[in-house]
């Protein structure tokens, strides 16, 4: 997500508030994920395991908005920049 050497900046590097926010998503649903797998290994309640995943699952997906929502106001600000339309689009449609 950061910027490489010699690569154009992307959205989340001019939005400093969203990489945070998406990052905190991010290592939530990272440990939540590990709370899944203590829990599968400590033969766990099957209610227990799914509700975990589940909200590993919602932690990733509102992770995944953020990058896209993140990158579409960038291409509203700043029409020029790599990603068009079309492709912010699929990037949505694969999150649902």
């Amino acid at each position: 997500m950061s910027e490489s050497i010699g690569a154009a900046p992307t959205a989340l590097d001019h939005d400093p508030a969203a990489k945070r926010k998406i990052v905190n998503r991010l290592r939530r649903a990272h440990g939540q994920l590990a709370a899944v797998i203590t829990a599968v290994e400590g033969d766990a309640h099957c209610r227990d395991v799914v509700q975990q995943l589940s909200a590993v699952s919602k932690a990733i997906d509102r992770a995944g908005f953020l990058v896209v929502s993140t990158a579409l106001r960038e291409c509203l600000a700043n029409p020029d920049d790599e990603l068009d339309p079309e492709e912010l689009e699929k990037l949505f449609l694969s999150l649902a």
